[in-house]
C-alpha cells in the first residue's frame, strides 16, 4: 500500500505513488499511469478523479520503470483507493461504498475515487 503524493506524477496522465511499502518493510516510490488505472475504458480515465493526494492506495507492481520509480497498476477489482479523505479536508477517513465512490461516516460527504475490493 502506499499514499498518494501531492503534486505527484507529470499532469493528468500518471499519478505518483510515496512513501508505499512492501510485504518485507522496504518503502519506494511508484507511478500510476493513466493506463494502469482500469483495465476497461483506458481511454477514458481521467487520473483526478480516481485519485487525490493523500489517498492510501493498494496497487501492484507492474514493472521496474525508470531508475527512482516502479510502474505500478491498479487494473484489478482488489486494487485502488482503500481509504481517503475528503477534498475539503473536513471528517474523518472515507471508506468505498462501490467501486467508485468513497464516503464519510461522520459528515456523509462522497467522493469519486478508484477504490479498492474489500477483502
Amino acid at each position: 500500500m502506499g499514499i498518494v503524493a501531492a503534486g505527484g506524477g507529470s499532469g493528468a496522465a500518471t499519478f505518483s505513488v510515496s512513501q508505499a511499502s512492501s510485504d518485507l518493510g522496504e518503502t519506494f516510490r511508484g507511478i500510476i499511469r493513466s493506463q494502469d488505472v482500469r483495465s476497461t475504458d483506458r481511454d477514458r480515465v481521467k487520473v483526478i478523479e480516481c485519485f487525490k493526494p493523500g489517498d492510501i492506495v493498494r496497487a501492484q507492481v507492474l514493472s521496474l520503470g525508470d531508475g527512482t520509480n516502479y510502474y505500478l497498476t491498479t487494473a484489478r477489482n482488489d486494487l485502488g483507493v482503500v481509504f481517503a479523505r475528503a477534498a475539503n479536508g473536513a471528517g474523518g477517513l472515507m471508506y468505498a461504498t462501490d467501486w467508485q465512490m468513497m464516503t464519510s461516516p461522520a459528515t456523509g460527504v462522497t467522493e469519486k475515487r478508484k477504490c479498492a475490493k474489500p477483502f
